[in-house]
């Protein structure tokens, strides 16, 4: 509100509150997507239309995307202890495959992704490769893609291009996989996009909605019926501080919950 701090610092701030860490894939920085224009030639950081609902979890984002979900939740009945679950989501949107895969292109990501793959990288289409695309697969497209974006999205042009000449495979298109395709407004320059990117972080309209964003994933909207209220419920699995191993005695079923965890991503600690 004093213009005392940036939003980036902020959001690093009540990230290290929640216990997430650069030295963690599995509980690494979260942070927002703040644009939903990622096909104009010029960005408008003035238009509030330029920007995603950050009221809304991704899952939410469209009204067709946000009744499926909520019909997801519906249908299926409560369960302890089973992988079906009633939530919204079964999948996170952070995890260390998520982190892996936007920062593939830099070492130590690169091997870790693989190491995550089996030993090699994804098919060539799964790969992260367009803003523009993920963007789509994340808000809309993919019932099974939530993910919202690392701290290096506001920081950091060397992760988006293929700097070590990585052959990260040819799509189904024939496009041969290298530099990631950026929105028509960052000219295919990375620093201009990171420019941009974090201009928008920092924009008026950001500044006045983050607490929303904010409430989703660090506050009072993680759980409980304000989660349910706002489709922002998730796989008990993901509720790492909510479950309690110590009362599970089955083996096989304890190493499929902390399995699920440490694949799947965690919710922060409420701050």
């Amino acid at each position: 509100q004093k213009r005392e701090i940036s939003n980036f610092d902020y959001l690093m701030y009540l990230n290290t509150l929640a216990g997430r860490s650069y030295n963690d894939y599995m509980q690494y920085p979260v942070f927002p997507w703040v644009l939903a224009d990622y096909y104009s030639e010029t960005l408008d950081l003035t238009d509030p239309h330029t920007f995603r609902d950050l009221s809304k979890p991704m899952g939410a984002q469209t009204v067709e995307r946000k009744h499926k979900f909520i019909q997801r939740f519906n249908e299926v009945e409560k369960s302890e202890g089973d992988l079906s679950a009633q939530c919204h989501y079964c999948t996170h949107y952070s995890s260390a495959i998520i982190v892996a895969s936007y920062l593939v292109r830099m070492e130590p990501f690169t091997q870790t992704f693989c190491s995550l793959q089996g030993g090699s990288f994804d098919v060539a289409d799964r790969m992260f490769h367009s803003v523009k695309s993920t963007w789509e697969s994340a808000s809309r497209d993919n019932m099974s893609d939530v993910r919202e974006l690392t701290p290096e999205f506001f920081y950091l042009p060397e992760f988006l291009i293929n700097a070590n000449h990585f052959e990260l495979g040819c799509m189904q298109d024939g496009t041969v996989l290298g530099d990631v395709q950026l929105p028509p407004w960052a000219d295919g320059d990375p620093h201009k996009f990171i420019l941009l990117h974090r201009q928008a972080l920092e924009s008026d309209y950001v500044s006045a909605h983050l607490h929303c964003w904010i409430d989703l994933i660090f506050g009072y909207k993680q759980h409980g019926s304000a989660a349910v209220e706002a489709v922002n419920t998730y796989h008990p699995y993901f509720y790492g501080d909510k479950m309690n191993l110590k009362n599970i005695k089955d083996p096989l079923i304890k190493s499929t919950i902390l399995g699920f965890i440490s694949n799947f991503g965690q919710i922060p600690k409420q701050v």
